[in-house]
């Protein structure tokens, strides 16, 4: 008899401390310091109720709006394309409605990681706490990937801008483009633990893409990312051409002043658009603009 009043005592006593422990788990939970990850509703082909899957966005620890366009966070994805084929989990992005601000500036640079033109760039970002968004490559990710991680560290929004930039290999067609978009976004989540969503055509895409592009891009969950104020820095133009171009097209193109999304580059052989920097910002600021970063609700270029 005594034996089973101790076995009836065991039970009940490990019974209590489990239903304990389901009891404080959310309080437990909240006292770890994580970054949080705030999960979207995927595509639905038949309802507008859908199931949420893990198409995610990296917010900072306390925010929890899912508002993400309003405040200015960058978006990425836990698993790559074939990754959400293998688990059969939805491969395109969730409608949103774009986010028509008053005077908002998108800071945009491409060709990088660059060992000597990024670094600078983000210290002047950092200086002004202004967010940016970076379109990289996968060859340079390789090269410098403490430099990607040091950007996604910083709150910037990172964007995939092909593996080699080489247009006679890039697009043959619309399936050989969005290879070089796997591969990069492979060699990203490496790095990082995510891979980015949204995407930028080496050259833009207007004269290489069909709307077979168009297509699988949408299929596979990647929004292309043009521009509407092109900095001029591609040419040899100096940092004072560089300031002046933008300038121009900025105060004749005020109607685009609800998603100025500003074309400039951080790969080799970009110092003159380091030097031109810290006045462009001194421009917008000038001008009333806020700085936002890239990601599903920003509207299209044009």
């Amino acid at each position: 008899m005594a034996k089973k009043n101790f076995l009836f005592n065991t039970i009940c006593s490990v019974c209590v401390t489990f239903f304990i422990f389901l009891a404080s788990a959310p309080l437990i939970t909240l006292a770890i310091p994580t970054t949080q990850f705030i999960q979207l509703a995927p595509i639905s082909s038949n309802s507008q109720l859908v199931e949420k899957e893990n198409l995610t966005a990296v917010l900072p620890e306390t925010n929890t709006d899912l508002s993400i366009g309003i405040n200015n966070e960058p978006e990425y994805d836990m698993f790559t394309y074939s990754e959400r084929q293998e688990r059969n989990l939805p491969t395109g992005l969730p409608a949103t409605d774009p986010y028509y601000g008053n005077k908002i500036i998108y800071l945009t640079f491409d060709d990088g990681p660059d060992p000597e033109n990024t670094p600078i760039i983000l210290d002047i970002l950092k200086e002004n706490s202004i967010k940016a968004t970076f379109f990289v490559l996968g060859t340079e990710v390789l090269k410098y990937p403490d430099i990607l991680k040091r950007i996604y560290d910083e709150g910037h929004a990172i964007g995939n801008h092909s593996y080699n930039h080489i247009y006679r290999e890039l697009y043959q067609s619309a399936n050989t483009y969005t290879e070089q978009l796997h591969h990069t976004d492979e060699i990203i989540k490496n790095v990082l633990s995510v891979r980015p969503h949204i995407s930028r055509a080496p050259g833009g895409s207007a004269g290489s893409f069909t709307k077979h592009y168009w297509d699988i891009l949408k299929t596979q969950g990647y929004i292309e990312v043009g521009w509407n104020i092109s900095s001029g820095d591609a040419s040899n133009a100096k940092a004072d051409q560089i300031l002046s171009n933008i300038i121009h097209q900025t105060k004749n193109n005020n109607f685009l002043w609800s998603h100025a999304i500003l074309l400039m580059h951080d790969g080799k052989g970009h110092t003159e658009t380091v030097k031109a920097l810290p006045h462009i910002i001194t421009f917008y600021k000038e001008q009333g603009f806020d700085f936002h970063v890239i990601n599903s609700k920003t509207p299209s270029a044009w």
